[in-house]
């Protein structure tokens, strides 16, 4: 076997073990090997941070949300930590009594998070995003996860609603929720949202502020020696990215971030052999695939003339190719996403990451 025909059925494989077969091994293991978290009722202080940056259009939405969460009010502290924003957030946020409004320099949402956790000092420190909602029972059921001493990190379920409220959850969405339990079972989740999430105060830590929490935070708890899991009967509701080109956009500020934490979050040092597992096939090969896709279009052309095996890997990919530019719904984000890897690749090699961030916009 020639070293092109290697490189081909290498890449091949990783591919169809990141997308396919790790999921479903994965689900299929979680249930003989897995050992569930101990979820029991558990009422500790908690502070919700929302870190916003020019969100005077949602932050009384978010309050409002906060305000009427079914968890007791003496001990629920809602803080708004603002990265220097240049619109009303922060007045509108001051107009409700009992919510700490956090000031800082333009630093990132880290920065101005880590911030806030350093003026708070509840049990738990859970982490929103602006534009989101919880349901009234989310910070309830996910505080529950925290009754194992194990657990340093849970995260909630996020939802995606269309304007009219009616659940518009895609199938990536749903693959993505289905590995992500699979995983908090086996041992521990490798990627959390922004929407909802939180910690022990005794376990938070400041990281890069580049970084950012939804992919440092899992491996750096479980380097420490506890767990970070998914509740998902703790939702949270978002709109949808209003297209694909949208959502390759955010992809490719978000794998900017994540590319960074790869090449220097020191990601694999210390981690068990499931988790370990976990972290190079959800998320390095991931965040690899167009990379690999890359060196499979190359040596099918290469090595189309020597066996129909190459024609037919050529074929399937001109056809995913094909499609993807026709705009069926699902060939077109997997060629989004999977092209954002390699744009946010370059973004971070030719000028690094920077740690402020844009809200989304539609």
């Amino acid at each position: 076997m020639t070293a092109v025909e290697v490189l081909f059925w290498v890449s091949a494989l990783l591919l169809v073990w990141t997308h396919a077969l790790y999921p479903l091994v994965a689900t299929l293991a979680a249930g003989p090997l897995g050992r569930p978290f101990r979820s029991g009722d558990y009422e500790p202080t908690v502070a919700v941070i929302v870190a916003a940056y020019n969100e005077e259009d949602v932050i009384a939405r978010r309050i409002e949300n906060l305000l009427a969460l079914d968890y007791p009010a003496d001990k629920l502290q809602i803080v708004v930590t603002s990265d220097a924003s240049s619109d009303r957030t922060e007045e509108i946020a001051l107009q409700y009594p009992g919510v700490v409004v956090v000031p800082n320099p333009r630093g990132g949402k880290v920065a101005a998070q880590d911030r806030a956790v350093r003026q708070t000092s509840s049990q738990l420190v859970a982490f929103s995003d602006a534009n989101c909602t919880w349901e009234p029972d989310a910070l309830r059921r996910l505080v529950r996860a925290f009754a194992d001493p194990d657990v340093a990190y849970a995260c909630g379920q996020l939802r995606i609603l269309a304007a009219d409220g009616g659940n518009k959850e895609g199938v990536y969405w749903r693959y993505e929720m289905a590995v992500r339990r699979a995983e908090s079972r086996l041992s521990s989740v490798t990627g959390g949202n922004g929407s909802i999430y939180a910690l022990r105060r005794a376990d938070y830590v400041e990281v890069d502020p580049r970084f950012g929490h939804d992919l440092a935070l899992p491996y750096l708890m479980v380097q420490r020696g506890r767990r970070a899991v998914y509740e998902p009967a703790a939702h949270a509701f978002e709109k949808p990215t209003p297209s694909n080109e949208t959502e390759y956009r955010r992809k490719v500020r978000m794998f900017e971030h994540c590319w960074l934490i790869v090449l220097r979050g020191r990601m694999l040092r210390g981690l068990g052999v499931v988790y370990g597992l976990e972290i190079v096939s959800h998320r390095l090969l991931r965040y690899g695939s167009g990379i690999l896709h890359v060196i499979l279009l190359a040596t099918s052309i290469a090595l189309v003339t020597t066996s129909w095996v190459y024609v037919a890997g050529l074929v399937l990919q001109v056809l995913l190719l094909a499609a993807a530019v026709a705009g069926v719904g699902i060939a077109r984000y997997y060629v989004l996403v999977t092209w954002a890897t390699l744009v946010s690749l370059w973004n971070y090699l030719r000028r690094g990451v920077p740690a402020g961030w844009e809200p989304a916009r539609e």
